[in-house]
């Protein structure tokens, strides 16, 4: 087993010093930017879009984790892969065509994930897993930062992990939600190999610091 790739969102960063902090994750040992786009309709709340992707990619040294919670998320994968994205995450809920979908990231030339909302039974993406290169797992309700930890994500993760040997799949699973020193190593050896962490890292009194410890927990 390797150590956990991790994936500081840059949604709990410092708008007004984005390139401050990006700069800060590239001299640390987090392995992506995770990035999430919020449209305001398949969650409650706007985060950012293509223009501000690229200007993070313009600084950025790490991979771009580019989350996408929106809805019609296909109309939009070439402008993300072209902002920057190297990988590109799709929503299960938000993909009535969802292998289509899965085909046309790849023929982009940038890893396929696929996200689960807490409510959404892990066995529905069984058709489409050999296809994946990650699974999200939502272990908060998307839409905002700082919510708390859904208790029940550990056995999601371990039936995921279940489904993802049965099919020969190289998927590797990423948790994504109040992900901190508590709860980062129970999910390592549940079967997660990512973990975005956001308001952890980026209140953290030494982020470069606390990004380090997280990647210890294996």
């Amino acid at each position: 087993m390797n150590a956990p790739l991790i994936a500081p969102s840059v949604l709990a960063a410092d708008f007004a010093n984005l390139q401050r902090d990006v700069e800060m994750l590239n001299r640390s040992t987090a392995d992506w930017i995770h990035v999430d786009i919020m449209d305001g309709v398949f969650v409650p709340n706007i985060s950012f879009g293509l223009p501000v992707t690229a200007a993070i990619k313009k600084h950025a040294q790490k991979p771009l984790d580019v989350h996408l919670m929106i809805v019609h998320p296909e109309r939009y994968l070439e402008a993300f892969r072209d902002a920057g994205a190297d990988v590109l995450t799709v929503h299960y809920e938000a993909c009535p065509h969802l292998h289509r979908t899965i085909q046309q990231i790849k023929l982009l030339g940038v890893k396929a994930g696929v996200a689960l909302n807490p409510h959404t039974p892990v066995s529905l993406l069984q058709d489409v897993i050999a296809d994946l290169d990650l699974v999200l797992i939502m272990s908060v309700n998307p839409g905002f930062g700082g919510q708390k930890f859904i208790e029940r994500t550990y056995e999601r993760v371990r039936q995921t992990a279940a489904m993802i040997a049965e099919s020969g799949s190289n998927a590797i699973i990423e948790i994504d939600g109040g992900v901190n020193q508590s709860n980062a190593a129970l999910l390592y050896h549940a079967g997660a190999r990512a973990l975005v962490a956001g308001n952890f890292v980026f209140t953290a009194a030494d982020p470069v610091q606390t990004i380090a410890e997280l990647k210890k927990v294996w």
